[in-house]
């Protein structure tokens, strides 16, 4: 499975971003999609998960700035940033959990200047 981020950049504090991941390759079914985010020197962190059904869990320090979406038909999955604060800076990664093979996007950055 491939995936396919895009969508990080410099914004202001307060300001919004939209990540979009799309997944390719051989996918039978998708358990959940979601974002984490690394920061230097921290641990990857889990931000926002969606599931096939469309349950959703976010991170404490994310719960109502941040929203996840997906287009089933398109295998993609969406993170709307919106209010976003310095702490937020960081490598977001896409993940996926599939049949048969999950896996890690490569990290996009989102930078928040204060």
């Amino acid at each position: 499975v491939q995936l396919q981020a895009s969508g990080g950049g410099l914004v202001q504090a307060g300001g919004s971003l939209r990540l979009s991941c799309a997944a390719s390759g051989s996918i039978v079914t998708i358990n959940h999609m979601g974002w984490y985010r690394q920061a230097p020197g921290k641990q990857r962190t889990l931000v926002a998960t969606i599931t096939s059904v469309g349950s959703t869990n976010y991170a404490d320090s994310v719960k109502g700035r941040f929203t996840i979406s997906r287009d089933s038909a398109k295998n993609t999955v969406y993170l709307q940033m919106n209010s976003l604060k310095p702490e937020d800076t960081a490598a977001y990664y896409c993940r996926i959990v599939a049949i048969p093979q999950s896996g890690w996007g490569k990290g996009t950055l989102v930078t928040v200047s204060s």
